[in-house]
């Protein structure tokens, strides 16, 4: 999802509380805050010696354990304030995608991406799921394709010769 995205549905639901499903039936307390928003530029080079450059928009999201019986979650339009004031400071790069950064005693610390949202009553529930590591160079490396893999027609990369790793 790109940061416009996120930002025009959150003006859509205003009148929510907010909550983050990081794994199925797992919840981000509601005694979250917004303790950070990044605003990062990724320069890199893949496995294939091709450069790229992309930026992302990471909000984190911290659970403060001197408010660990809060009853209700943070309101959309509180969440929106906070992003208001961001962008006031430093502004977003729209097409950015957005991740939010979380973990808690039971879940390592990840950024996840948005995979889905639903509304229930009076919540918005944004869904959150982990992002796989991929190999972005899969045809100068000769990898195939999953479908390709499971019929054992792919080669991998890393054997002597290959073209990458």
């Amino acid at each position: 999802m790109k940061t416009h995205e996120f930002l025009s549905f959150l003006e859509q639901h205003k009148n929510k509380s907010l909550l983050f499903e990081y794994a199925p039936n797992a919840f981000v307390g509601h005694n979250y805050h917004i303790t950070e928003v990044k605003h990062i530029h990724i320069d890199s080079v893949d496995c294939g010696a091709q450069a790229d450059t992309w930026n992302e928009t990471v909000i984190q999201l911290w659970e403060s354990p001197q408010e660990r019986d809060t009853k209700d979650a943070m309101s959309v339009y509180k969440a929106m304030g906070i992003l208001n004031k961001v962008a006031r400071i430093k502004s977003f790069d729209l097409e950015a995608e957005i991740k939010f950064e979380y973990g808690n005693t039971t879940f390592h610390t990840a950024q996840l991406f948005v995979n889905d949202f639903e509304i229930q009553g009076d919540h918005l529930i944004i869904k959150l799921a982990v992002q796989k590591t991929d190999c972005k160079a899969k045809e100068a490396c000769g990898i195939a394709e999953p479908e390709a893999i499971a019929a054992g027609k792919a080669e991998p990369c890393c054997e002597p010769g290959g073209n990458c790793c």
